[in-house]
């Protein structure tokens, strides 16, 4: 198959947020005097939007909607201010993306990041490269696994979702991907492991950014 384009997550697997997410989370936690956690933790918190996080990084018995409310904004705040403080892009994936460019791929992003923040992060650390759309969760648009973004983007590209490669670090994306019956690749250098790319439905799975190429 000939991919016209490719989808790819944002934190995980073009750039590492993981520090900045941490701290954030952990700035808050300790505000209120609750346990925090190490960036192992995180790891498994993060992909399915910050409310999620915070709901799971509350410990069990303060996680009533209220808190997790209060605790949500409190972290929003906490990570405006320091999502650009530690996050970079993954060795490779300047160097993939120049080659996709080349190659003439459209690149996208769908995020379960907010889409505020997505913005943001992209427009800074990735500004070198033309994304034709960076998508975050809205009104219109739900959280990943629901592939409504991914198929707007196919149908706003005119591109079909079979041409359309779709790399990402957790078994979220690989849903996502297989929902909107796109390519799946797994990203093995992102924040989940090859266990649950595989049981989410990976088609394959790649070490380093540049490998991405050899489907291409």
């Amino acid at each position: 198959m000939k991919y016209k384009a490719a989808i790819f997550d944002l934190d995980g697997t073009l750039v590492d947020s993981l520090e900045d997410l941490a701290e954030s989370m952990n700035a808050v936690l300790r505000r209120l005097n609750y346990e925090i956690h190490d960036l192992e933790s995180y790891k498994y918190f993060i992909g399915n939007g910050i409310k999620n996080l915070v709901r799971q990084a509350l410990p069990e018995e303060s996680r009533d909607e209220s808190i997790i409310s209060g605790c949500f904004d409190s972290m929003l705040k906490e990570y405006r201010e320091r999502c650009l403080d530690k996050t970079k892009p993954y060795a490779e994936v300047p160097e993939l993306l120049d080659e996709l460019t080349k190659r003439n791929i459209k690149l996208c992003i769908l995020t379960n990041k907010a889409d505020e923040l997505a913005q943001k992060v992209v427009s800074v650390l990735l500004a070198d490269w033309n994304f034709e759309f960076v998508i975050g969760p809205s009104v219109n648009i739900p959280r990943k696994p629901d592939p409504t973004g991914a198929l707007l983007i196919s149908s706003s590209l005119a591109i079909p979702p079979a041409e359309i490669i779709y790399l990402g670090d957790s078994g979220v994306d690989m849903q996502t991907a297989a929902a909107a019956n796109m390519y799946a690749v797994g990203a093995l250098w992102g924040y989940r492991t090859r266990e649950e790319l595989i049981r989410n439905g990976a088609r394959s799975l790649i070490d380093h950014p540049l490998e991405f190429l050899k489907y291409l």
